[in-house]
């Protein structure tokens, strides 16, 4: 099976952020005296969209708090955002496919205003063909972000191929008739990711290489 389309999450698939995120969102539940979630819990809703995101997380949060939870947040993600690099070889992973001739996308829970910051500092940003943000049509797991990609460039569901970190990702990929590739070195361990029955699942960047270019 050869793919015309591949989409990408960003935070712990092509960048090391995954760590950053589960520490902000626990010390922004810290900084509201409210009960500090395991890491765990803070790293399975990443991904998600705010409201699913911060009522599993944070589930004591009162509704009306979340605009103060998410500032809080932010402030600290900010402070460490400068640290965060791609993984090791996804630049040049997403050269290679580029001079392929696959079109790449990104499906992300991050914001429009977080991803377009992220893709300036990395410099990615005219390597991508599409994005999709959680804050502009139905989050993970809704497959809304997948089909209106596939719309929008005009490729089926069977040329396109989904690469994620999170069982939200695969869920997505399910939910939209599309293929999924897991990578088990972010958010998600691999037994999960394995129980959606993605393609293959791969503990790094080098195997994830390695399949692409034999599969797609």
């Amino acid at each position: 099976m050869s793919y015309s389309l591949i989409v990408f999450d960003w935070d712990g698939t092509l960048i090391d952020s995954a760590g950053t995120i589960v520490e902000c969102i626990r010390e922004a539940s810290r900084g509201m005296g409210l009960e500090v979630p395991e890491r765990e819990r803070a790293s399975h809703v990443i991904g998600l969209g705010l409201h699913d995101s911060l009522r599993i997380a944070v589930p004591a949060l009162p509704q009306e708090r979340y605009v103060e939870f998410v500032e809080l947040y932010r402030r600290h993600f900010r402070a460490r955002e400068d640290g965060m690099q791609l993984f090791p070889g996804i630049r040049q992973l997403l050269e290679a496919l580029a001079s392929r001739g696959r079109l790449l996308a990104v499906a992300t829970g991050k914001s429009r205003r977080g991803l377009e910051r992220a893709l300036e500092a990395s410099g990615l940003k005219d390597r991508f063909t599409a994005t999709r943000c959680a804050d502009e049509t139905n989050p993970k797991p809704h497959p809304a972000m997948l089909l209106e990609l596939m719309r929008e460039l005009d490729v089926a569901p069977e040329r396109s191929l989904m690469v994620g970190d999170t069982s939200h990702d695969l869920e997505m990929a399910k939910g939209a008739g599309v293929d999924a590739l897991a990578v088990s070195y972010g958010a998600h361990p691999e037994p999960a990711l394995r129980a959606l029955g993605p393609r293959e699942c791969v503990a790094s960047v080098e195997a994830l290489r390695a399949w692409l270019e034999a599969n797609a």
